[in-house]
């Protein structure tokens, strides 16, 4: 969790709370994988098979290469995670080394929470697609192949029930200071008239 806090902590404002991030399955992960590790062993392989100096120079520029295929598929899929907070839920989208985008949907603006699994592999494997509809505009924002997705549903429900309930108690202890402060002030001008009553007797 500490590996996430640190990749994510730049999208959280300074009075959230981190309840949780929620990636791709894991199968996704080692699909985007699996062509650079393969690549990366038939060098090993080419290597061994001709061990000379020449065939290690070019293994070596060709595992360079791989490696930073690797890391470049691994951040792909690591960093496209959804970060549910005590306030929001924010979708982080990485698209290469210069292409990064962020978007964060409040739980008031949140109108609906939907997962849906589909196919025979994803049932097996218990993945799918979580949707959250917004208020505002009726678009919805979703991140496919999810892990255990009803947990996350109810996650997000209990977050957002939370952050309701904690800004109606908010919102009414305004109202409440709001008609406080009208009714001393009413007291104020009702005893300054009577002051000014007793003046002109």
């Amino acid at each position: 969790m500490s590996f996430n806090i640190r990749l994510f902590r730049r999208h959280l404002e300074e009075d959230e709370t981190l309840v949780t991030i929620t990636h791709r399955h894991w199968l996704m992960g080692a699909r985007s994988l699996f062509w650079p590790v393969l690549a990366f062993v038939a060098g090993i392989l080419l290597l061994i098979a001709a061990p000379y100096r020449s065939v290690a120079i070019g293994v070596g520029m060709w595992s360079s290469c791989v490696l930073l295929w690797l890391v470049r598929n691994f951040l792909d899929y690591y960093l496209d995670a959804w970060i549910i907070t005590d306030q929001a839920i924010i979708d982080v989208a990485w698209f290469g080394w210069f292409h990064r985008e962020s978007s964060r949907v409040l739980f008031s603006d949140i109108q609906g929470v939907s997962y849906e699994i589909k196919g025979v592999l994803p049932t097996l494997l218990r993945y799918g697609t979580i949707s959250v509809e917004k208020i505002s505009t009726g678009a919805s924002i979703s991140l496919d192949t999810v892990p255990r997705p009803r947990k996350v549903e109810a996650v997000i429900l209990r977050c957002m029930e939370e952050y309701l309930h904690s800004k109606n108690l908010k919102d009414a202890k305004q109202v409440q200071e709001l008609l406080s402060s009208v009714l001393a002030r009413e007291l104020q001008q009702r005893e300054l008239q009577g002051e000014d009553e007793d003046d002109e007797e």
